[in-house]
């Protein structure tokens, strides 16, 4: 798997440009205002994007959705309950669990809702793309409309499930560093024991 983190947008974001090496047919996570940049790396890559996926439907993270969609004829991913602001989301996900196929690439989509009703992380070969639910040492803001931050707490619960190298790709470089693991955050993560996943007796 071929995995491209690029910042753009003016808060920080990461927008991921993901592709499978056997076929070079690629998603882009969270497509910020920067749609040449994103372009720019997915072609350096050698990749084509056929799937553009949304972890929420706040503005930083859908900004580039219309331009880049217009320029690559993707189509757009979202939950539901985050999808009826954005005209241009073709396919909306329900449910608690979904599947994403790009190429040969099998995507586990986990509804995380608490920064957003719909919001969603991406699962594949031990990578997380966490959107705005879980950042590199904290979590996303339920102060919001839509936020919630027991529900928040519950979705990060679901997340600690998953192996402890799974590398977590967030949405905003807020961290210590751009990426992460799993065992990382239950170590270190500043929610960790308010959210119920403290491990090794700290």
């Amino acid at each position: 798997m071929i995995v491209r983190q690029i910042e753009v947008g003016w808060m920080d974001n990461f927008s991921y440009v993901i592709g499978c090496e056997k076929t070079g047919k690629a998603m882009v996570v969270d497509p910020g205002a920067d749609v040449d940049k994103i372009l720019a790396a997915a072609e350096e890559a050698g990749l084509t994007i056929e799937t553009i996926v949304n972890t929420h439907g706040h503005g930083d993270h859908t900004a580039g959705n219309a331009e880049l969609k217009s320029r690559t004829g993707a189509t757009v991913v979202m939950h539901e309950k985050d999808a009826d602001a954005h005209s241009e989301v073709d396919r909306r996900l329900s449910g608690e669990e979904n599947r994403l196929q790009v190429g040969e690439i099998d995507f586990r989509v986990i509804h995380t809702p608490g920064h957003t009703p719909g919001g969603i992380c991406l699962y594949a070969e031990g990578y997380l793309f966490t959107g705005d639910t879980l950042f590199v040492g904290d979590s996303g803001r339920t102060d919001l409309a839509g936020g919630h931050r027991p529900t928040l707490g519950a979705s990060i619960r679901r997340l600690m499930e998953l192996p402890e190298d799974t590398i977590v790709c967030p949405g905003h470089d807020y961290g210590p560093t751009p990426t992460s693991t799993i065992g990382w955050e239950k170590r270190n993560n500043v929610n960790a024991k308010e959210y119920g996943y403290f491990v090794d007796g700290k």
